[in-house]
């Protein structure tokens, strides 16, 4: 692609990102490329859909950006893009309650977006377990405490039934410690959800807590916010487009496992389109960025938004936005992240 036909491009994506509309050559021609007349501005276009990088919705119309239009747009930004000179003011600080903290920060991607804010809370499938702790509470009831080999910590109080006495409970703690040590969640919800030997002890004797363990380590939180938001684009307008969209955001299980993959490498991630995994997100764009604790990815948060919005901006926001979790979790001591 020559300077011109890349020149024609780009202008097109950006008049199309704030208009929504099918954009033609004249217009062109009067608002970003003065030196070019019309009649060579409609031949670039031309070439530009044969490239693959323009369609044409009618006959009559002009052109629109495809998945490889906008791909290249995005890739044509420079690397320090993404990093504005301060957090937003309306970023939440980190209260006392990582949980609050969390479902704040989807909020906010939402608000500074006005699209769909995601953000997927630990534990991933990669997360590796070092420790195992059974804190009796109650006669009926244990807090269980998982950590990671980052130290991140994850509790959950859960019941015991029939009840055991306080050794007893410490005592299973120690031997999922020993089992689970080292093994990543999904070692060990394989290993566990098809033992090799059914009548293992601690399947027999504590077959509920072993229930209740398994559930914590497949549990994943997923925090949406703003879907209602998708309702002020063009593009889902259409009550069938947009009703198969929010129940992709009610079915929280597969939307966690493509953030989840997603999160297997660190950064940014721009998903665009048909590069979506579902049909029902093939007319959105999905730009996410994980962030860290201890130097070590430990979730991932992000943007839904249509494929034609102003992606600068929104890069921009995602970026700063995971950069401040990271930091904001870096301050953690003592806190327990609580999965609801």
């Amino acid at each position: 692609m020559d300077e011109r036909h890349r020149d024609v491009l780009i202008a097109l994506i950006r008049e199309y990102i704030d208009s929504a509309q099918p954009v033609g050559s004249r217009l062109l021609a009067r608002r970003y490329l003065k030196k070019l007349s019309p009649a060579t501005i409609r031949n670039a276009m031309a070439d530009l859909e044969e490239m693959g990088y323009l369609a044409q919705p009618h006959t009559s119309a002009g052109r629109v950006p495809t998945d490889k239009a906008y791909r290249l747009y995005v890739e044509s930004f420079p690397p320090s893009l993404a990093t504005p000179a301060g957090p937003p003011e309306s970023l939440p600080a980190r209260p006392s309650g990582i949980d609050g903290f969390m479902e704040r920060t989807s909020e906010h991607l939402s608000t500074a977006t006005r699209m769909t804010g995601l953000l997927l809370a630990p534990p991933l499938k990669q997360t590796t377990i070092t420790r195992v702790e059974m804190i009796p509470l109650e006669e009926d009831r244990v807090l269980a405490v998982l950590v990671t080999d980052s130290g991140w910590v994850t509790a959950r109080a859960i019941g015991v039934d029939p009840p055991l006495p306080a050794d007893e409970v410490r005592k299973i703690g120690r031997e999922l410690t020993r089992r689970f040590r080292d093994r990543t969640v999904a070692e060990i919800v394989e290993m566990e959800t098809s033992p090799a030997d059914p009548l293992d002890e601690l399947h027999t004797r504590a077959r509920s807590i072993m229930e209740q363990i398994l559930a914590l380590l497949r549990g994943r939180t997923l925090y949406i916010s703003g879907a209602i938001n998708m309702l002020d684009h063009p593009e889902f307008w259409d009550i069938e487009t947009t009703r198969e969209l929010l129940r992709t955001f009610e079915q929280k299980e597969r939307l966690a496992d493509l953030m989840a993959n997603l999160a297997q490498d660190e950064g940014m991630h721009v998903t665009i389109g048909r590069e979506n995994p579902f049909a029902e997100m093939r007319e959105c764009t999905l730009i996410t960025s994980t962030y860290l604790y201890r130097n070590q990815v430990l979730g991932i948060l992000g943007v839904v938004g249509p494929r034609r919005l102003p992606y600068p901006d929104v890069i921009s926001v995602v970026n700063e936005t995971a950069r401040h979790v990271t930091e904001a979790l870096s301050r953690v001591r003592q806190d327990l992240y609580l999965p609801s």
